[in-house]
């Protein structure tokens, strides 16, 4: 028997539910009269459970270290300090440009000449009358629209108050004269490299297997010949094409008439000589740059130990011989095409009728003489440019300082991986 309050819970609803129903069987009719008027009992209540054990607290993080401070940069006694940057002076005076030439004043245009009348248009034929249509029937007046309400009127917006006037730039001081840049040291001669190790010989590579014998291939047997096809049947001739009736020649055509001759127009002025174009300044010689130092020379390459020769390849066996195939069968003759139908022949084309002959075109009057052009007034002379200011001279590039040393490259080691597996 167990005494946990687990199994005691669990143990006493049941005892009490097989007496409820005990107690229901034997005494039916009494329950369902009274009508349920007895209460149930109450639930037994669900046992304590037990508080957690208070857990330890979770121990403290160490604090950790700062972070070390960095070294102090070392001084370099070759690196020159960065020269004091000047002031900004102000912007260069732009020279006056001479005044422009007054030009002469143009030459008034000719008088228009008077063009001859032209000729009287003929009268054309009167158009005939147009007939009258019937009256459209009267539309409905439309209604009045109702009067639109009156805009109202906005306020008057205020007056833009006076601003007070910029004060007057300041002018700005003359360019200093720059420092002259220090002179960099020479760079250092570069060490010439290590000689290249000697290679160890390579292995011989090992000599391969022969091949099997093949069985020899068997001979392609000879093809019977290919049966000739039947002739071809002839194809009946084609009826003649009927002829056609000869078409009507065209009526000749009245003779274009011969239009006036243009008037010469009159030559054209000849072009002014514009003034010579002035000469540049000469530009400035390039400063020469310092010769580069020459490169060490490099070591000779090694030489590589030869190649082995590879065996000789076997000889291709011979393959066995084809199987003899059947014979084929003769192709049947094919029976003779039905000859074509005769093709009925085209009824004859009506005559094409004649066309009346075209009216002759009336003699157009001729144009007047186009009026003589006026001559052109020749261009006034373009000034000469002001002379443009030399460029100054541009200083010359300082050498580079010379970078440090790297450090020489640690010897690779001398074990591998094999030889630390097999210790273990």
């Amino acid at each position: 028997m167990t005494t946990s309050p687990g199994w005691r819970s669990v143990l006493m609803p049941a005892a009490m539910a097989a007496a409820l129903a005990a107690a229901a069987l034997a005494s039916g009719g009494t329950v369902y009269a009274d009508d349920h008027a007895t209460p149930h009992p109450p639930y037994p209540s669900k046992p304590v459970h037990p508080a957690h054990a208070p857990q330890p607290a979770h121990p403290a993080k160490p604090e950790q270290p700062g972070k070390p401070m960095h070294p102090a940069k070392p001084e370099q006694p070759g690196k020159p300090m960065h020269p004091v940057k000047p002031e900004h002076p102000g912007k260069p005076v732009k020279p006056e440009y001479p005044a422009k030439p007054v030009h002469p004043d143009k030459p008034m245009h000719p008088v228009k000449p008077v063009h001859p009348e032209k000729p009287v248009k003929p009268e054309y034929p009167a158009k005939p009358v147009k007939p009258e249509y019937p009256a459209k029937p009267v539309h409905p007046a439309k209604p009045v629209y109702p009067a639109k309400p009156v805009k109202p009127e906005y306020p008057v917006k205020p007056v833009k108050p006076e601003y007070p006037a910029h004060p007057v730039k300041p002018e700005y001081p003359a360019k200093p004269e720059y420092p002259a840049k220090p002179v960099y040291p020479a760079k250092p001669v570069k060490p010439e490299y290590p000689a290249k190790p000697v290679y160890p010989e390579k292995p011989a590579k090992p000599e391969y297997p022969a091949k099997p014998v093949y069985p020899a291939k068997p001979v392609k047997p000879e093809y019977p010949a290919k049966p000739a096809y039947p002739e071809k049947p002839a194809y009946p001739a084609k009826p003649a094409k009927p002829e056609y009736p000869a078409k009507p020649a065209y009526p000749e055509k009245p003779a274009k008439p011969e239009y006036p001759a243009k008037p010469a127009y009159p030559a054209k002025p000849a072009k002014p000589e514009y003034p010579a174009k002035p000469a540049y300044p000469a530009k400035p010689a390039k400063p020469e740059y310092p010769a580069k130092p020459a490169y060490p020379a490099k070591p000779a390459k090694p030489e590589y130990p030869a190649k082995p020769a590879y065996p000789e390849k076997p000889a291709k066996p011979e393959y066995p011989a084809k199987p003899a195939y059947p014979e084929k069968p003769a192709k049947p003759e094919y029976p003779a095409k039905p000859a074509h139908p005769e093709k009925p022949a085209y009824p004859a084309k009506p005559a094409k009728p004649e066309y009346p002959a075209k009216p002759a075109k009336p003699e157009y009057p001729s144009k007047p003489a186009h009026p003589e052009k006026p001559a052109k007034p020749d261009y006034p002379s373009k000034p000469a440019h002001p002379d443009k200011p030399a460029h100054p001279d541009k200083p010359s590039h300082p050498d580079k300082p010379s970078h440090p040393d790297k450090p020489d490259h640690p010897s690779k080691p001398t074990h591998t991986k094999h030889q630390d597996k097999d210790q273990w």
